[in-house]
């Protein structure tokens, strides 16, 4: 792996202050392994409601930084729940702000599913269809469900089993490490 920092982009598909998805993407931030930096994205209310007319130069303050934070990263770590069987609408609202730029095409993209045990699969499977429409690189060997159990979360926060901590420490080292083998002049593809 290159000596500079692999920057991940921690989305959150949450509105809820300490979520489940949250606290796992606070955790993974808490983990994160030698050579890999975490950027923890503001909450997707603060997005306008997508409108393809919107979705011009300049762009909505909002959706720019969204877009420059997405730039910016070598990679993606989402994690969100599952609302009526798919993705939230905020969060759905953040992904179709994505579809009109290339900044996610071709980056290495995983999910870290924290829905209760049985659940959740609606939210992957939406998911997959829409980073599909964005060109994004699903990394599946990064693709998880961990279990967040509120007695092991910290004042801090951050979850405490050392089981979960480590899982999220590997789902970020392969997602850093499939950032390095992204082609950087690939058509669509960013600076990785």
């Amino acid at each position: 792996m290159s000596t500079t920092p692999r920057v991940i982009l921690l989305l959150s598909g949450s509105l809820r202050s300490g979520s489940s998805n949250e606290t796992a993407l606070r955790t993974a931030q808490a983990v994160a392994p030698p050579g890999v930096r975490t950027v923890l994205h503001e909450s997707p209310a603060a997005l306008p409601h997508f409108n393809p007319d919107d979705d011009v130069e300049p762009l909505p303050e909002p959706v720019a930084r969204l877009r420059a934070a997405i730039e910016a990263a070598d990679g993606l770590l989402i994690c969100t729940p599952e609302y009526a069987g798919t993705l939230p609408g905020a969060f759905k609202n953040l992904l179709d702000w994505t579809v009109g730029g290339t900044e996610i095409c071709d980056k290495p993209v995983a999910w870290v599913n924290a829905a209760a045990p049985g659940r959740g699969q609606g939210a992957e499977a939406t998911l997959r269809t829409v980073l599909g429409y964005t060109g994004a690189t699903i990394v599946e060997a990064a693709c998880v469900r961990v279990q967040v159990d509120r007695e092991a979360v910290g004042a801090d926060g951050v979850i405490t089993e050392p089981g979960v901590r480590e899982q999220l420490g590997k789902v970020l080292t392969v997602l850093a490490e499939a950032s390095g083998q992204t082609c950087p002049d690939s058509p669509g593809g960013t600076d990785g």
